[in-house]
C-alpha cells in the first residue's frame, strides 16, 4: 500500500475538464421552479430577465452527466487549483483515533474560499454575452470577494449587497472587494425599494442573505446590460462546485482512499453539493454506503427544524418559487458569525437528496463550533472560517466516537474556507463574549407563516 503524503496534489493535467451534473443520475428529480404568479413551472424566457443565458441552460438542464469546463474557466482555475486533499495525521495523533481523517482545502487563493469555483464560470459567462455588469449578494465575504476577483480579471462592473451584520464584523473584507474594484453596499439599504420596505417593517434588522438577494436582483433588471448572479442554492452554482469532489475523488483513487463519512458545512448548500456530487451519484447506484452529513448552525437550522416546502428564495419575495428545505423567507437569523450559513432555504438538489433519506444533518452552536475550530488550528495550523468550522466539529466528533468503537473509519470533510477576515469571531470566543442564540419553536413559526401559499397547475 501506498503511504499517503500529507497533502496529496493533483498535476494540472489531472484537473477535470468537465463538471458534473448530479441531476442525470438521481432517481427522482428536484421539483422544478414555480412561477409564484401562475402556479407553473418557470420557462426559460422567464428566468432570462435576471440570468445570464448559458448559466439558464446550465440550470434547467437535467440528463447531461458532465458539462464542459471551457478553456478559459480552466485557465482561471489553474491560478489555484488543483487544490490539496490533506492527511489530518496531526489532527489524528491529537484525537487518539483510529480514525483516518481527510480535508479537501479550498483555501488557497485571495477569496479565502470555494466561491471562487463559481465566480469565474459565472463572470465568463456573462462577459461572453456581452454584459457590462453584475449585481450580487454576500454573506460573510467570501462570494463577495471571489465575484469581485473574477470581475476584475474578465472586466464587469460589480455592485454587491453584503449583509449587514457582516459588513460591520469584517470591514476588511469589504476593503478587499473595493480593491478589486467593486461597490459594496451593506444589506438592507435606501438604495432600493426592496431594502426601503425590509427597513420600513425592520428598522433594527442586521439584514439576511434574503435580503442582499432581494436588492441585488432590482438592481440587476431595472439595469441596462445588467444580470444577476448568486453564490449558492442554485443548481448551476452546485455544478461548478463539483470540480471540488471530481479532485476529492481523483486523489482518492490514487491511494486507493475510501470514505466512510463525508461531511459539508450547508447554508445554501454549493459546497456540501460539489463535495458530494461523483461519489453521491455511486451511491445512488449502489456502489458506496457512504454517510453523508450535512452541518448547520443551530442558529438558522433549514434542514434539521425546516419545512420542505415551496418558498421565495428572498425576503422580497421577488425570485421564484423553490422547493427546498426552508425556515420561511421571512425568518431572520440571529448575528452568527457564520454569516455564510445564516440562509432561510436550502439548494434543491440538497433538499431533494436530505428528504429522500441519502443524507443525514446536525446543527451545532456557535460555541462547540470555535472550540473545535481553535483545536483545529492549534494542531492543524489552518485557521478555519467559522463556516467550515461546522464540518471540523462533526469531523472530530465522528472521529472521537472511532475511538470509543474502536472503528477504523474514513473520514473526509470540505474545509471551504480560512478565517482571517473572521478576527472578531475569534476575538469574541477567545474573550469568553460568544452567545448560542437557538431558536425557539415560536420564532421559527414566524418565519413558517411567511410560506407562500400557493395553487400549482
Amino acid at each position: 500500500m501506498k503511504k499517503i503524503p500529507y497533502k496529496i496534489y493533483l498535476s494540472e493535467d489531472e484537473m477535470p475538464k468537465y463538471w458534473f451534473n448530479l441531476r442525470a443520475k438521481m432517481k427522482e428529480l428536484p421539483e422544478p421552479f414555480v412561477n409564484p404568479g401562475t402556479g407553473e413551472y418557470c420557462t426559460k424566457e422567464e428566468l432570462l430577465p435576471v440570468f445570464c443565458e448559458e448559466l439558464v441552460d446550465q440550470e434547467l438542464n437535467t440528463t447531461e452527466q458532465y458539462i464542459e469546463i471551457p478553456e478559459e474557466i480552466r485557465d482561471f482555475y489553474k491560478m489555484y487549483r488543483p487544490s490539496p486533499l490533506v492527511r489530518a495525521y496531526c489532527l489524528e495523533k491529537e484525537l487518539d483515533t483510529p480514525a483516518e481523517i481527510y480535508y479537501k482545502y479550498e483555501g488557497t487563493n485571495t477569496s479565502g474560499s470555494h466561491k471562487l469555483n463559481s465566480a469565474a464560470a459565472q463572470a465568463y459567462y456573462a462577459k461572453k454575452q456581452g454584459l457590462a455588469a453584475l449585481t450580487t449578494e454576500t454573506g460573510a465575504g467570501q462570494w463577495g470577494t471571489a465575484l469581485s476577483m473574477a470581475c476584475a480579471y474578465f472586466n464587469l462592473d460589480l455592485s454587491v449587497y453584503m449583509v449587514k451584520v457582516s459588513a460591520e464584523q469584517k470591514p476588511h473584507r469589504r476593503a478587499v472587494m473595493e480593491t478589486y474594484g467593486a461597490k459594496v453596499i451593506a444589506s438592507p439599504s435606501n438604495t432600493t425599494n426592496a431594502g426601503r420596505k425590509i427597513l420600513a417593517e425592520t428598522p433594527d434588522t442586521n439584514g439576511s442573505l434574503g435580503c442582499a438577494i432581494s436588492e441585488a436582483i432590482e438592481v440587476a433588471v431595472t439595469t441596462d446590460s445588467c444580470k444577476y448572479v448568486l453564490g449558492s442554492v442554485l443548481n448551476h452554482v452546485g455544478l461548478h462546485q463539483s470540480i471540488i469532489g471530481l479532485e476529492t475523488q481523483i486523489a482518492c483513487d490514487k491511494y486507493d482512499i475510501k470514505p466512510d463519512i463525508i461531511i459539508g458545512c450547508a447554508g445554501g448548500g454549493s459546497n456540501l453539493l460539489g463535495l458530494i456530487a461523483p461519489f453521491m451519484a455511486d451511491k445512488i447506484e449502489g456502489k458506496n454506503d457512504i454517510d453523508f452529513v450535512a452541518i448547520e448552525p443551530a442558529s438558522c437550522p433549514s434542514l434539521t427544524r425546516g419545512r420542505y416546502a415551496l418558498d421565495f428564495g428572498d425576503t422580497g419575495k421577488t425570485t421564484p418559487l423553490i422547493r427546498m428545505y426552508t425556515l420561511g423567507s421571512g425568518f431572520m437569523p440571529s448575528p452568527n458569525h457564520a454569516g455564510g450559513l445564516r440562509y432561510h432555504g436550502m439548494s434543491p438538489i440538497i433538499s431533494k437528496l436530505y428528504h429522500d433519506g441519502y443524507i443525514r444533518a446536525k446543527s451545532y452552536t456557535q460555541n462547540e463550533v470555535f472550540e473545535a475550530a481553535t483545536q483545529f488550528a492549534r494542531i492543524e495550523g489552518i485557521l478555519p472560517a467559522p463556516e467550515s468550522a461546522h464540518a471540523i466539529k462533526a469531523a472530530i466528533d465522528e472521529a472521537v466516537a472511532c475511538k470509543a468503537s474502536g472503528e477504523k473509519k474514513v473520514i473526509v470533510f470540505g474545509l471551504t474556507g480560512t478565517g482571517y477576515f473572521d478576527m472578531t469571531a475569534y476575538m469574541n470566543y477567545n474573550a469568553g463574549n460568544m452567545t448560542d442564540y437557538i431558536p425557539t419553536d415560536e420564532d421559527l413559526q414566524i418565519g413558517f407563516d411567511s410560506l407562500p401559499q400557493v395553487e400549482q397547475k
